[in-house]
């Protein structure tokens, strides 16, 4: 397979509804698309970067010019090109992982439409359908929330994930439970907010049966996470801090995590992502699928992902509707609390142009 051009697409989605966390509320999702063209096949993967460097250092501008000056180029150079050449041929760039994982996802579309494979059948999926989880983000009150979170269940979504921020933890998570009781899959999400100062604040999530704690401190405080789990009974999940199979192999060994979520955006790729997951089911340590406001594109991928047998927790791989009123692709839909895994070959799914074109800001053809 020879790489001929790449598109850079950035689009606008607006949001249904504010998504507020511990570092930013978001209105509208500004995404980057990479399109890789083939001599035979055309392949997409999404770029996770936010418009701001709030949630990591990466963020949209710069993935794009990371890509338009070291990274196509450099694919664009190779004799031969299939999904494992591109993390080898990409290495000598520092970081830049999501923009790295959106190329690769590009690549790895377009061979497996050239090789008539699903990306759920190349993973190694065992699963045809999986388990929905949606993510709430921190309200402006108690009751705002518990509506929210009656219309997800009610919706048929398996786990609630609520983000937290000093100020907004004990509080929102007691109120939850005490209205849906002790049955409904909970987990909370601090990305970052709290430090180990704060861990007789987090003990007092304990009484209240979460699934985890997710990210409560800095991503590169691998020992302040240690510690805390330490000094608290809800498991810990690490997100931003696990970048790599050899992060997560480190943390693991330290005792910082019991649980990961694992976002191939966040990691490089899905062929690291992969990785991951074999190490953590080799260390017995269960693993989900996270999201970061993925268009169907970006949805279809982490579905087939999140088919693998390791992924036994609830990801939050929502349907379309948790945050678009229209997406760029055929939309996602929940049934019985699941979502189905593309099975049409490369991730299974392609955008419809006119919705395409209708939330397009601009795009970049970058030939050889």
């Amino acid at each position: 397979m020879k790489l001929t051009g790449v598109e850079l697409r950035r689009i606008a989605m607006p949001l249904v509804a504010p998504f507020r966390t511990s570092f930013a509320t978001m209105n509208t999702r500004e995404i980057l698309l990479v399109r890789v063209e083939t001599e035979d096949h055309e392949g997409y993967g999404e770029c996770v970067t936010m418009a701001d460097p709030l949630y990591s250092s990466e963020y949209t501008a710069a993935a794009a010019d990371v890509l338009r000056s070291y990274l196509v180029p450099t694919l664009a150079a190779l004799p031969a090109l299939d999904p494992w050449a591109v993390a080898p041929a990409l290495a000598a760039f520092k970081g830049h992982r999501m923009a790295k994982a959106a190329l690769e996802t590009a690549v790895l579309d377009a061979w497996l439409r050239a090789h008539d494979l699903s990306m759920g059948q190349w993973l190694g999926a065992t699963a045809e359908r999986v388990p929905a989880g949606v993510s709430v983000g921190i309200m402006d009150s108690i009751p705002a929330l518990l509506d929210t979170v009656d219309g997800y269940l009610s919706e048929g979504y398996l786990r609630i994930k609520l983000k937290i921020e000093p100020g907004w933890d004990v509080a929102p998570v007691r109120a939850v439970r005490e209205r849906f009781g002790d049955d409904v899959q909970l987990q909370v999400d601090a990305n970052t907010a709290y430090t180990l100062a704060d861990a007789a604040q987090l003990a007092r999530l304990d009484p209240y049966g979460l699934l985890l704690i997710e990210q409560p401190l800095d991503e590169e405080d691998i020992r302040g996470h240690a510690e805390l789990a330490r000094q608290v009974r809800t498991p810990i999940c690490l997100d931003e801090s696990v970048v790599s199979a050899r992060s997560a192999a480190d943390a693991i060994a330290m005792g910082a995590c019991s649980v990961v979520n694992i976002k191939p955006g966040r990691v490089g790729g899905y062929l690291e992502a992969r990785r991951i997951h074999d190490v953590c089911a080799a260390n017995g340590v269960p693993v989900w699928c996270g999201g970061m406001l993925e268009t169907g594109l970006g949805r279809a991928a982490n579905v087939a992902l999140a088919a693998l047998p390791g992924f036994t927790l609830p990801g939050d791989t929502s349907a379309s509707d948790r945050y678009y009123r229209t997406d760029i692709t055929e939309p996602f839909t929940l049934r019985d609390g699941h979502l189905d895994v593309p099975t049409g070959p490369g991730i299974g799914i392609s955008p419809i142009p006119g919705q395409l074109a209708e939330v397009t800001e601009s795009t970049e053809w970058i030939g050889r």
